[in-house]
């Protein structure tokens, strides 16, 4: 499990994003790269990550699902995730 620093700062940056998104994509169109650097950093939204929703893991992380592949898979054993069961052949 990812430290709650960690899970805080993103979730702090997904705020930033969302809040910055409109007046990001206005300076992008009318290509003002000066004010654009002006904005705070975090505000940009290549420097999220996807991260686990339940345990904040950065890797091994599926889109699909929004966790990652270990909690995936305890969900998976439990009956949580509808139509998916482990193979057996």
């Amino acid at each position: 499990m990812a430290k709650e620093s960690v899970k805080a700062r993103q979730r702090k940056r997904e705020r930033m994003v969302a809040k910055y998104a409109e007046k990001r994509a206005k300076l992008k169109a009318e290509g003002n790269w000066e004010a654009l650097d002006l904005l705070p950093k975090n505000s940009s939204k290549v420097r999220l990550k996807n991260r686990c929703a339940i345990t904040g893991r950065g890797k091994g992380y599926i889109r699909y699902f929004g966790v990652s592949r270990l909690v995936f898979r305890e969900m998976a054993l439990d009956g949580k995730i509808p139509g998916v069961k482990k193979a057996s052949w």
